[in-house]
């Protein structure tokens, strides 16, 4: 009886060994080849689970976005009773892939970045997960500014806009070895803190 592959997991198996290989050569090192070899799966396994490498690679791009995703909501849900300018504080920080146990997705992310200026496939992931994101940061900035009492009601989307760029901005500064990750965290945490004043 021929043996049943979970089409899913040997896909998501595909994504991480795209991953490592981008960390370690950057996305132009990532051959169809490399990736079934770092993966233990044939070439023709890879070709059944993606059609194309762009294909492959977005699926790995998406594949990165969902694990920030569930890391940001696991926070979240550990502290449920926390304020809505906790939890923003929370969810910028782990988007900002300071952490050193983080470095290696950080790279990998900024090298999707990246390949996204001449992808418009990679683009348009991107785009959807920034979308997701913004929304998500705007409700949280809106309700922690209802009860911040400032002098000047805040604009939630362009806050929420501001925030993004921080937090990815923070996060190249931190590889190139601009600044440390205790300057980076300090930098997002006044700037937060700023937001309520």
């Amino acid at each position: 009886m021929p043996r049943q592959v979970d089409h899913e997991s040997r896909r998501r198996l595909i994504a991480e060994a795209v991953c490592h290989l981008a960390d370690e050569r950057g996305l132009e090192g990532v051959t169809l080849r490399d990736v079934a070899a770092r993966a233990q799966v044939s070439m023709g396994a890879v070709q059944r689970c993606f059609r194309t490498k762009e294909e492959m690679l977005v699926f790995a791009l998406g594949h990165i976005g969902e694990r920030i995703g569930e890391r940001v909501r696991a926070r979240l849900v550990r502290s449920p009773a926390q304020s809505a300018g906790t939890a923003l504080g929370l969810a910028a920080a782990e988007i900002s892939l300071l952490r050193e146990e983080h470095r290696a997705e950080a790279r990998v992310w900024l090298a999707f970045v990246a390949q996204a200026a001449v992808s418009e496939a990679l683009a348009g992931t991107l785009r959807a997960n920034y979308a997701a994101l913004q929304e998500a940061f705007t409700r949280l900035v809106a309700e922690a500014g209802e009860g911040a009492g400032r002098a000047a009601p805040l604009d939630p989307q362009r806050e929420a806009c501001t925030l993004l760029a921080l937090a990815d901005g923070l996060t190249t500064h931190v590889l190139i070895g601009h600044l440390t990750p205790h300057e980076a965290h300090d930098i997002l945490h006044a700037h937060l803190a700023g937001l309520w004043e």
